[in-house]
């Protein structure tokens, strides 16, 4: 790429790495352009290069179009096009370009760092995965790339390869404490507590830190599962963390895990709201604010945080069952069928979802189908409790109030 090639920018938050919110712009007339030399693709490129880095995006997009309408094939309007979509947020439109460019020039390392950001941005995070892997193989020692491959790891739920990606690394990222973050949060949640803590120690070295104060809370918030005193010694290190530094990701979030547990749900819903402003990627706080805004039957947004949430994990069986119940409530019927099926194919032992899809089948007019899943709960109720309740664990998730499920 040329030297005034336009790169869409990379931002790895002090603590963990976090999409970009796009810059909200007005859209304002594209400025005339001058007629002499209007149908050279040097000049236009050019002019395109001076509006994107004074910041008339619009009037860039215009100048990069123009250009690629005479020259399809050139490479570095197509990704500096597919940066000035990322800066309006349009992510889908960025990812297009970017595409297009490397069908033209695969090995174009710096595109295809960008490609996986922007996918990255548009919470389509598996893909997102697969670019920057593709980054590390052309470049082994690209921070930029592990950082975010190990955070997309982290975000499908997938510790051990955050484990397996950075532990090699360890001495090669040594005083990087968003590495230390990413490789403590990890080994942690593969219950490698000796060498987690070392790596903890290194976050609590120097002066008082909100990202120390958050990996705490975040340690007895998780040790509150078995032993619920812990929850108390969990909220002070998070009001800490929030105080120290308001905008640290996952913080708002797991400070709203503590209120719901505490049944202030209205309070939880504007925290897990606060992250969502900073890390509008996470698959909790989505799914969560999504189960709290269908309490509240304000159906929509709920839908809202629960495609996110499948988008981050689309194989995740809580957000189908979330999503099949949101859409009964608002008379999606059909909609509501589908998801419900995904969740008893994935946990036939869950007795809820037989009793809700019979309903969706009953009010679906198809009553042979709502006979046989009222037979299914019957004879799940004859089974060990056991089984149940290794289904429940399985479902994750699913309210934050005691609520009876819909009978047929």
């Amino acid at each position: 790429m040329g030297r005034r090639c336009v790169r869409a920018e990379l931002s790895l938050a002090s603590l963990a790495i976090v999409a970009l919110a796009a810059t909200t712009l007005l859209l304002w007339p594209v400025p005339l352009r001058a007629l002499a030399g209007a149908k050279d693709p040097e000049q236009l490129f050019a002019k395109g290069v001076a509006l994107h880095q004074a910041g008339d995006t619009i009037g860039a997009i215009q100048y990069y179009q123009d250009v690629l309408e005479l020259q399809p094939n050139r490479v570095e309007a197509r990704s500096n096009l597919g940066a000035a979509f990322v800066k309006l947020g349009r992510y889908d439109d960025a990812i297009e370009q970017y595409r297009k460019a490397l069908a033209v020039k695969p090995d174009m390392t710096p595109v295809r760092l960008n490609l996986g950001l922007a996918l990255y941005k548009a919470g389509r995070i598996a893909e997102a995965a697969t670019e920057f892997q593709a980054v590390l193989k052309a470049e082994p020692k690209n921070r930029s790339a592990t950082l975010l491959l190990a955070d997309c790891f982290n975000q499908m739920g997938e510790t051990k390869k955050v484990v397996d990606l950075l532990g090699p690394l360890e001495g090669t990222f040594t005083g990087d404490r968003l590495f230390d973050y990413l490789f403590g949060t990890a080994l942690i949640s593969q219950h490698d507590v000796a060498r987690g803590q070392r790596v903890i120690d290194r976050l609590f070295s120097g002066s008082e830190s909100a990202e120390a104060h958050l990996l705490l809370g975040a340690q007895y918030l998780s040790a509150a599962e078995n032993r619920p005193e812990f929850l108390l010694k969990a909220q002070p290190e998070l009001e800490k963390a929030i105080a120290l530094n308001p905008d640290l990701p996952m913080a708002h979030g797991l400070y709203a895990k503590i209120l719901q547990q505490n049944r202030d749900h209205e309070a939880a819903a504007r925290e897990f709201a606060e992250e969502l402003k900073r890390n509008p990627n996470d698959f909790d706080s989505n799914l969560r604010l999504g189960l709290l805004r269908r309490e509240e039957n304000r159906l929509d947004e709920a839908a809202t945080y629960l495609e996110r949430a499948r988008r981050l994990r689309p194989r995740e069986t809580s957000v189908a069952w979330a999503l099949g119940r949101v859409h009964l409530a608002a008379n999606r019927l059909q909609e509501a069928r589908e998801e419900l099926e995904q969740v008893v194919r994935a946990s036939p032992s869950y007795q809820p979802g037989h009793v809700v899809l019979a309903t969706t089948y009953y009010r679906l007019g198809l009553k042979t189908q709502g006979d046989e899943q009222r037979a299914i709960v019957q004879t799940l109720k004859a089974q060990a409790s056991d089984e149940q309740e290794q289904a429940e664990k399985q479902i994750g998730p699913t309210s934050f109030r005691t609520e009876g499920a819909p009978s047929p």
